[in-house]
């Protein structure tokens, strides 16, 4: 039974961790953070562009949005929080 559990305590930290690093290619230009244009505006801009957005988070350099595209397709994108260019792994 230990070693069950072992087993899947083992197996929820290498699940969170592979979290963690699917977004390891993608890189922001560094800008001040009184540069960065509001979260909220770049919402607006994707809506209006058909987008579903569902959530976004703030990286060090980063908005990382995770939305449905105006096709349908669920996806984790990443934004310059000061141009709101989309940046594209690497």
């Amino acid at each position: 039974m230990a070693s069950l559990r072992i087993r899947l305590v083992f197996a929820s930290l290498t699940l969170a961790a592979g979290g963690a690093w699917a977004h390891g290619n993608v890189q922001c230009p560094k800008h001040p953070k009184e540069e960065w244009r509001p979260h909220t505006e770049l919402a607006e801009k994707l809506t209006k562009e058909g987008w579903v957005v569902r959530r976004m988070e703030k990286t060090d350099t980063c908005y990382e949005v995770y939305a449905k595209t105006p096709e349908g397709k669920r996806i984790e994108a990443f934004f310059d929080p000061k141009t709101f260019e989309r940046v594209e792994e690497k």
